[in-house]
């Protein structure tokens, strides 16, 4: 089970600190749009994961214009990715999507929820479909009901959907100066947002932690988090 946030004694140590969070990067980036469930679990998977820049959720892959959580229309959950393809490749991104799954990827779910790979050139649908086939040779005799389609428009879910788990630890939240913009463009808050359900583990934050722009008392607050969370579940 995730741990929920610490009593508020430490607040004062985590609100107010001077410090550069690491918002902005600006590393060359290619995009990638999933749909594997609800879009709170996999915004931290990714946001954690070594090679992304960002990550935000929202609503894509139907025809309703100006969609909303309460009125979706035919959209899907999904997630849009932006990676550093030097550091972790279509390839790679894909196989998280296919190995973590909240309903599973042979369970037919309403739309909202499918399991769904939108592409964003040529390349990425080759890649889809020949990484589709070979998972399906995998998970036979079951039947893999993702679809592949083209990335349309992308409609940014609401600002409470965007960085969820982070946004459930207010004063670190407000400590590392989190705005309703930076919820869709930060870079710290997308790897905290993993980091604190575990994603990724203990060496790896500890690697990064130095270059994320935290204060020291931050910096051990989410690492506690990271152990007390890692090898845990990353859905609702």
């Amino acid at each position: 089970m995730v741990a929920t946030e610490h009593a508020h004694d430490q607040a004062g140590r985590l609100e107010n600190i001077p410090q550069q969070p690491l918002h902005q990067i600006d590393t060359p980036f290619e995009k990638a749009t999933f749909g594997m469930g609800c879009f709170w679990g996999c915004d931290s998977l990714f946001g954690a994961t070594k090679g992304v820049l960002r990550t935000r959720v929202g609503y894509a892959g139907g025809s309703t214009e100006s969609p909303a959580y309460k009125k979706m229309g035919d959209h899907t959950e999904v997630i849009e990715i932006d990676y550093d393809p030097q550091t972790i490749s279509y390839i790679d991104l894909l196989d998280l999507f296919w190995n973590n799954h909240e309903y599973g990827l042979t369970t037919r779910m309403k739309r909202q929820y499918m399991s769904l790979i939108l592409y964003h050139n040529e390349q990425q649908r080759q890649i889809a479909e020949a990484s589709r086939a070979e998972e399906q040779v995998k998970r036979a005799p079951e039947h893999i009901i993702t679809e592949i389609a083209p990335a349309g428009p992308f409609y940014p879910a609401e600002n409470y959907h965007q960085k969820y788990r982070l946004q459930g630890h207010t004063d670190l939240a407000k400590g590392i100066g989190l705005t309703p913009d930076l919820l869709h463009t930060s870079h710290v808050a997308a790897r905290l947002n993993g980091y604190l359900i575990g994603v990724s583990g203990l060496k790896q934050f500890e690697d990064e932690a130095d270059l994320l722009g935290l204060s020291k008392d931050q910096v051990q607050y989410v690492r506690e988090y990271v152990i007390q969370n890692e090898g845990g579940g990353i859905f609702c």
